[in-house]
């Protein structure tokens, strides 16, 4: 009578020992095998430097881009600076006067103004 604790009777040890009878089988034989190995690391090397090399560059590329970038920016700020600056004066407006010699000499406001007499001076004070 089989032991039923003989490994042979189970289904995984039979599965198991057929996955290995198979592979044993398909296992290439010979130089041709080795050589397959070879190519395989062979090209999976060159895709290894291949995509070495091109992130480097892009690498490269971006860091030479970022000046350019960064002057953009700044003059996207600046527009932007700007037009919030018009919305937010209304009818005011600053002018810059200057002199004949080119000197700047004091900044004027524009706009409508309206003189208030003092009704008591202490209240200012």
């Amino acid at each position: 009578m089989p032991d039923p604790k003989d490994p042979r009777h189970n289904a995984a040890w039979r599965a198991a020992r057929q996955w290995q009878q198979r592979a044993h089988q398909a296992r290439p034989s010979g130089s041709a095998g080795g050589l397959r190995l070879l190519f395989t690391w062979l090209v999976f090397g060159a895709l290894m430097v291949v995509g070495v090399v091109l992130g480097l560059f892009f690498l490269l590329v971006g860091w030479a881009m970022l000046p350019f970038l960064r002057h953009r920016m700044k003059k996207r700020m600046e527009r932007m600076r700007a037009e919030q600056a018009e919305d937010v004066g209304g009818g005011v407006h600053y002018r810059e006067t200057r002199s004949p010699d080119g000197r700047r000499d004091m900044e004027v406001l524009e706009g409508d103004y309206e003189v208030r007499e003092r009704r008591d001076e202490e209240e200012w004070r």
